[in-house]
């Protein structure tokens, strides 16, 4: 990530992922993706798909734990981001018991 993404990416850490101190939460920066992906208001997701690009987006998604995103959230990204058609969004990641 470069310094640009990397400096609008730990002002986002700081709102989004609030138990963590910023330098904390970007040893995981998918994890800060997706907490502005599911909670994040429409600047902030703005400003994160502008940093990032929708590939990233994408990966970051494709790779979700369970309990990163909200049904509606999971939803609307699969969508916007051209991951399912109408009536075809995948399955939301769950826990898998050993």
């Amino acid at each position: 990530m470069n310094p640009i993404n990397q400096a609008g990416l730990t002002s986002l850490a700081r709102k989004y992922v609030w138990w963590k101190t910023p330098t904390e939460a970007l040893e995981m920066p998918d994890r800060v993706m997706a907490q502005v992906m599911n909670i994040g208001d429409y600047a902030d997701v703005q400003q994160l798909a502008h940093q990032v690009g929708d590939d990233v987006l994408r990966d970051v998604i494709n790779h979700a734990q369970a309990g990163q995103f909200d049904p509606r959230s999971w939803a609307y990204w699969h969508y916007r981001l051209g991951l399912a058609s109408v009536d075809q969004v995948p399955p939301m990641p769950s826990r898998r018991l050993p």
